[in-house]
């Protein structure tokens, strides 16, 4: 087959490809604030969260940030969204650091309840079109919170078209059964498997 050959089929198949796909998406016309979920035991659920928001502030759309059980650590996407979007993004810590860092169950409990009391009230507001809120699948897991109170909050409460983020590993069956959009990052490779530590830019 001579590479003209080779062309005329390419071009064939891609015309092919483009039909279907334009039926497809003729199909698909509806719009509506999404529950999301990035889940899973592999990196780049946050930063994956991040990227929306970037996208977002592109777009003019108002957003809101609720960091629970990480809280306390200093990272990159706060100080670039706190010190060049402060009038597009409104950024929240809730909690004090990893649970076998804090070693205090109470404590953890009250500051994951404290978090989802402002995540509720930032969600209710329709001026806020994107809420992220990072590692509540975490708090959700340890039962800080009550998972039937928060995904019964995200299906009669939310505004129609808030998009709502919900990050962390093991994400309960139930959010998962109540999300719209749900990834699940899995584990290839891991510098930390080799004696790497966090790294700024990577993983802060």
């Amino acid at each position: 087959m001579t590479e003209i050959d080779k062309n005329t089929r390419h071009a064939e198949k891609m015309k092919k490809i483009k039909a279907a796909r334009d039926r497809m998406m003729a199909t698909k016309t509806g719009e509506k604030g999404l529950i999301i979920v990035h889940t899973g035991p592999g990196k780049g659920k946050s930063s994956s969260g991040f990227g929306m928001i970037m996208r977002c502030i592109a777009h003019d759309m108002p957003v809101a940030v609720v960091q629970f059980i990480k809280g306390a650590m200093a990272t990159g996407e706060r100080a670039f969204l706190e010190e060049h979007f402060p009038d597009k993004v409104q950024f929240h810590v809730s909690g004090e650091g990893f649970t076998w860092e804090t070693q205090d169950r109470e404590r953890d409990i009250a500051k994951a309840e404290a978090g989802w009391e402002l995540a509720k009230s930032l969600i209710r507001d329709p001026a806020n079109r994107f809420v992220m809120l990072d590692e509540i699948n975490i708090a959700l897991r340890n039962d800080y919170l009550d998972i039937d109170a928060v995904v019964d909050f995200l299906l009669t409460e939310k505004p129609e078209m808030t998009h709502v983020l919900l990050t962390g590993r093991n994400a309960k069956p139930e959010l998962i059964e109540a999300a719209d959009l749900v990834t699940e990052m899995a584990v290839v490779k891991h510098p930390f498997r080799d004696g790497i530590k966090a790294q700024a830019g990577v993983e802060f």
